[in-house]
């Protein structure tokens, strides 16, 4: 019993020390770095005025990615148009975040892992750093596809950390795509999403990845719900870049601007 103790002790103590070289390393990489759950996260922000903050999470591309590359534009667009401070995250695997804990949600070996409870708590993490780093006055999520599931869970997950939510091209049921009963999607936690929460919700008529009735029918529950919702619709838009469509985009900036 002894010797088993002192392995366990052992154990714990050598990933304590991992997880301080992690995060001592990545202090060490500056200001588009920060600390999260064992995970080096990169980011770009792009300064506005104001305390607000937007925070732009992508969805499912191939593992290593450079999303920093396509979503920091992006990024610095929103920024420039509302006058809002806002951030581009590369997700674990992703640019040069690391993927010491977290696989990419682009593992060919794996399937939604978006729709997990540790991607979903990780989210929330990183959320929450953001918010002890820059002490924002108001938190907009903007996600895309797996980005957007996950930040419309994580609405219900934690009802009080994000004001606003703009979910394109998501999926807000994963059941309807698996049986795997461990997996969470918006549609569980619901019924927990604060009334205060001002969500816009983004389909393109040409996605055949996210179909527009997959929006409908959570925007249609959102609103039996009372909670407070806006449906956008994008003529002629597909999956891809669906974020970045002007319909969107004016979307967000009418958002963050009420």
């Amino acid at each position: 019993m002894f010797k088993k103790c002192l392995i366990l002790t052992s154990i714990l103590f050598a990933n304590i020390a991992f997880a301080n070289s992690i995060k001592e390393d990545c202090n060490k990489k500056g200001e588009d770095f920060i600390y999260v759950q064992n995970e080096c996260i990169s980011y770009k922000k792009f300064d506005g005025d104001g305390e607000a903050l937007n925070i732009i999470i992508h969805g499912t591309w191939d593992e290593g990615s450079d999303t920093l590359a396509r979503y920091s534009p992006f990024a610095e667009d929103i920024a420039m148009r509302s006058d809002i401070s806002t951030i581009a995250v590369a997700l674990p695997g992703y640019s040069k975040s690391s993927s010491n804990k977290l696989i990419s949600i682009g593992n060919k070996r794996s399937k939604n892992l978006a729709a997990t409870k540790e991607y979903v708590e990780f989210l929330a993490t990183l959320v929450e750093s953001f918010k002890t780093k820059y002490n924002p006055s108001k938190i907009t999520l903007i996600g895309h596809s797996a980005g957007c599931m996950m930040s419309a869970t994580l609405l219900g997950v934690k009802p009080d950390l994000v004001n606003n939510l703009v979910c394109v091209g998501g999926v807000y049921d994963i059941h309807k795509k698996s049986d795997d009963k461990k997996l969470i999607s918006a549609v569980d936690v619901v019924d927990k999403i604060s009334k205060n929460s001002k969500i816009v919700l983004a389909y393109g008529t040409l996605d055949d990845i996210s179909t527009p009735q997959t929006t409908i029918d959570f925007y249609n529950l959102a609103k039996q719900k009372g909670l407070d919702v806006k449906l956008i619709e994008v003529k002629d838009g597909v999956h891809i870049d669906l974020d970045m469509t002007t319909e969107v985009k004016n979307a967000i900036v009418e958002l963050v601007e009420e």
